[in-house]
Order: structure tokens, then C-alpha cells, then sequence
């Protein structure tokens, strides 16, 4: 059964839980390129047409619902960990410490924080972890938007900085552009090191095998 996003956060409120934080990461699959989490609280009732996980939106949509959210005046708080902490303390730790770094740059008193996953934060609050999260409670689909719209435009600078790479039209994923660019130019300061040496494995048992 497909629930209405805002059907999660309705039961939480009539649970007792009024003020909720939706927390969301982007960049966990990426060879390059920070993890960015956001934390998003929402008023009770809040409501915008076209939210829904970032995955699905195009850019174009996600800036505009982007836009929308700062007229609203909607408060979010972000957390960024580096390529090279990925590499030193592994991405699944590098998700949660920049969702905590996120929920921690909040400045907004909450009753809540829906995680999106399965893991739950290391932090003593009161927490429910809800796998597809960002399609299902609307805190956590915001929290996706926002996280993947800031992810992005610093992907974009990066394009300028490193324009060998084609970070502007990959963010950084492993796409055939990116993997080419790697094979001819190498890793730069932004690859992730561990991702890296992966995927040269792989090329390598696939041309021998």
C-alpha cells in the first residue's frame, strides 16, 4: 500500500509527536564528492505540491521546490563530510555523522526525528528510523530535496575547478563520462580513494576475464 507522505507525519502528530525533523543524506554512492545531509523541521499541516524523493524530480523541479521552501521560510540544517572522511571512517559512518552534523546545525526545537534507512542515529533523542522515508513522510522527502539541491550546486563548482572530470553532468556518480575521465586523468582531491580502487578492480577482472 502506497501511503500519502503526509500520512506518516499525521500519525506521528496524532501519536503525540506534533513537531517533526525529517533527516536525509545524498552522495552515499558517488566516487566523488562530499556526503550531504540535511534536516528539515516542518509546522504541522505544511504542505507542497510536487514533493517527493529527490531521486524522482528533475533539477529543474527541485530548485523550484527549493525556492519555495526558502518564501516559506522553512529552516533546515546541513552537515557535509569530506571525500578523504569517507575514505578514513567508511561511507555508512560518513552518512550518519553528517546526518547528526545536519540535525546539530539545526537551530529548531522538535519533538521527532524521522531517519531515512534503517539505521538510527547515534544521538539520544527520541528517533524512528523508516525505510523509504523520502517517499513516504514529508519532513524526510524536503530533507532529500534540500540535501540533493546543495549536493548539486557544489558538485557545479567543483566543475569548474576540476572541468576534466564532467562532475556537472554526473555529480560525481559512476557513469561510463566519469569512469573514461577517471582511466585518463586519474583520481583528483575530491575521489574518494577506496571507491576508486573498487572500480579499478572491477575493470580489471572484467578485461581478463
Amino acid at each position: 500500500m502506497n501511503l500519502p507522505k503526509e500520512a506518516i507525519t499525521g500519525i506521528m502528530t496524532r501519536l503525540g509527536r506534533p513537531l517533526i525533523v525529517g533527516v536525509d543524506e545524498v552522495g552515499r554512492g558517488c566516487l566523488a564528492g562530499p556526503v550531504v545531509a540535511a534536516a528539515v523541521g516542518l509546522r504541522p499541516g505544511f504542505s507542497l505540491t510536487g514533493v517527493d524523493d529527490s531521486k524522482k524530480l528533475s533539477s529543474r523541479q527541485r530548485e523550484l521546490i527549493f525556492a519555495q521552501l526558502a518564501k516559506a521560510g522553512v529552516s533546515f540544517g546541513l552537515g557535509v563530510v569530506s571525500a578523504h572522511e569517507i575514505d578514513h571512517i567508511n561511507i555508512l559512518q560518513a552518512s550518519l555523522k553528517a546526518m547528526v552534523k545536519a540535525l546539530t546545525a539545526l537551530r529548531q526545537i522538535f519533538d521527532l526525528v524521522v531517519v531515512d534507512g534503517r539505521q538510527r542515529l547515534p544521538l539520544h533523542l527520541p528517533q524512528y528510523p523508516l525505510i523509504r522515508g523520502d517517499s513516504l513522510c514529508m519532513p524526510v522527502a524536503v530533507a532529500s530535496i534540500v540535501a540533493k539541491v546543495i549536493r548539486d550546486r557544489q558538485m557545479l563548482y567543483y566543475d569548474r575547478r576540476f572541468p576534466e572530470y564532467g562532475f556537472a553532468r554526473h555529480k560525481g556518480y559512476a557513469t561510463v563520462v566519469h569512469r573514461r575521465a577517471l582511466t585518463l586523468h586519474g583520481p583528483c582531491v575530491l575521489h574518494r580513494r577506496t571507491f576508486h580502487c573498487k572500480i579499478v578492480e572491477g575493470d580489471e577482472s572484467r578485461s581478463t576475464s
